[in-house]
């Protein structure tokens, strides 16, 4: 656990779901966390229950899609915990809809908060982490962005499609420089990130990564996250079965895709299993 005992980790992202679950796994591996949301009273509830099972952490209110909010939660966490070692980029959110009906105004929210919140988060912490010559940066991308599957969610997928893109050359360039990057691919995962989801094509299926795939607890996630951070693995999937899904993927990219075709067409919409127990 030495990459987490006396760290100091500035969650984005963090009053629900695989956010919280992280920075309690974090805190339980002897990170200090600041949770930072727009959610404020989340934030301050994962803060709680981090306290509680006797760790340290500091809830900071942050809007990923702002400069200067993205800014100001950095000066926060600094304050509150002194320098921050690991950076989580976790903000993201999902929609659904066939692209003709997707406009464009939707297109730049999603890459806002999935994409940029990214990028801004970076224009703040790599000087930092560069003139100190370590750190560990983590995004958190997805299963769509890895293989073709969520053809009612393109903005999500393109979107995280660059996150993974990103964290590798990022990868590429700050590993020399003492500097650690991480991107989490999350599969099926239990989350209420399917909240107030905006729909944009009336009684629109869903297609998922794969019926053989089972649906994870966030608090697995984040286990996973952890070890393969602790590993200093770059990209980090939630589910094993996904290098198997990628090979096949790579070996025939065009026999991968008509069998996606051929698939729905049968009703396998890849949707996974839940677990057999809870």
């Amino acid at each position: 656990m030495t990459k987490f005992t006396n760290a100091n980790a500035l969650i984005y992202g963090a009053a629900k779901g695989i956010g919280r679950a992280v920075a309690q796994e974090f805190a339980r591996r002897g990170a200090q966390v600041a949770v930072a949301d727009i959610d404020l009273a989340g934030a301050q509830e994962t803060a709680a229950t981090i306290c509680a099972a006797g760790g340290q952490a500091v809830a900071l209110r942050c809007d990923v899609t702002s400069d200067t909010s993205v800014r100001e939660a950095a000066v926060g966490a600094e304050i509150a915990l002194g320098d921050i070692d690991i950076v989580m980029n976790n903000v993201g959110a999902i929609m659904n809809g066939n692209p003709e009906d997707v406009p464009i105004g939707e297109w730049e929210r999603i890459f806002s908060l999935n994409l940029m919140s990214v990028v801004r988060s970076n224009a703040v912490w790599l000087p930092k982490l560069l003139a100190r010559g370590r750190g560990h940066i983590v995004n958190t991308a997805s299963f769509a962005g890895l293989f073709p599957y969520a053809t009612t969610r393109m903005p999500y997928v393109a979107s995280k499609a660059a996150v993974i893109a990103l964290s590798e050359s990022l990868a590429l360039y700050l590993h020399p420089q003492g500097i650690r990057v991480s991107c989490l691919c999350p599969g099926p995962v239990m989350t209420n990130v399917a909240d107030g989801m905006k729909q944009w094509s009336a009684n629109l299926v869903m297609q998922g990564p794969g019926s053989g795939l089972t649906v994870l607890r966030a608090e697995q996630v984040a286990v996973t996250l952890a070890e393969g951070m602790a590993a200093d693995r770059v990209i980090i999937p939630t589910h094993d079965e996904a290098w198997e899904i990628l090979r096949r993927h790579a070996a025939d990219p065009d026999a991968y895709i008509q069998a996606k075709i051929e698939a729905v067409a049968a009703g396998d919409f890849g949707h996974p299993k839940m677990p057999v127990t809870p």
